[in-house]
């Protein structure tokens, strides 16, 4: 006697295969600091009077940044510091546009910098569950229109509007692919993508591995 599959539920599937949204944590246009530290501390402070972080974050966000520059030498400089998710109370992401360029140190250990304008920072209790995300925040950031639009809000209540558009209608550019297995060079398996990991999962050039 056979027994007859139940229905198969498309829409459990779909959430299944949503994206986790970002929610914006903390949100500063212009923020008119000195050098790198300064950003950190500024968006760390931040992030604890929101609740969003314990206040280990600040100084393990410094020591992180330290031993892993997240400086990226996207078409507009761009920065994603980040610190442990045993750190973060509430996931969600901090963005800050730049009055001035300021160097952070280039990720990848050249040991050289780069002038950023924009500071993205990711707060992850599970870099899994945020994937897709992360991958469409990797391809804003390579988008120099893309940037160009943040920068240009003119306070703090225009750039959350524009950042909140720009994540949520975003395309996620994947790169080159081969045989629908590998992207840029790196296999892209559901944890992978473009070569470099955060919390365990690889996500196109934010590095988490834990020091």
């Amino acid at each position: 006697m056979s027994s007859v599959p139940p229905p198969h539920d498309a829409a459990a599937d779909d959430g299944a295969r949503a994206p986790v949204p970002w929610d914006l944590s903390v949100v500063v246009a212009h923020l008119d600091v000195s050098d790198a530290e300064d950003v950190l501390r500024s968006l760390s402070g931040r992030l604890l009077d929101a609740g969003a972080v314990d206040l280990d974050f600040p100084e393990a966000l410094r020591i992180r940044e330290q031993q892993y520059p997240t400086g990226l030498p996207t078409p507009i400089p761009t920065a994603i510091p980040h610190a442990d998710p045993e750190h973060v109370l509430t996931p969600g992401l901090a963005i800050a546009s730049l009055a001035r360029p300021v160097p952070f140190g280039e990720m990848g250990g050249s040991g050289g910098t780069v002038d950023v304008r924009l500071v993205v920072m990711p707060l992850l209790t599970d870099a899994r569950a945020h994937l897709t995300a992360l991958q469409r925040l990797m391809g804003l950031l390579r988008d120099r229109s893309a940037v160009e639009d943040l920068l240009a809000a003119a306070d703090d209540d225009e750039l959350a509007e524009r950042a909140s558009s720009r994540l949520a209608g975003g395309t996620v550019d994947p790169g080159p692919t081969t045989n629908g297995t590998e992207s840029n060079g790196t296999e892209s398996n559901g944890t992978e993508s473009n070569g470099t990991e955060m919390d365990g999962t690889e996500t196109d050039g934010t590095e988490g591995e834990s020091a």
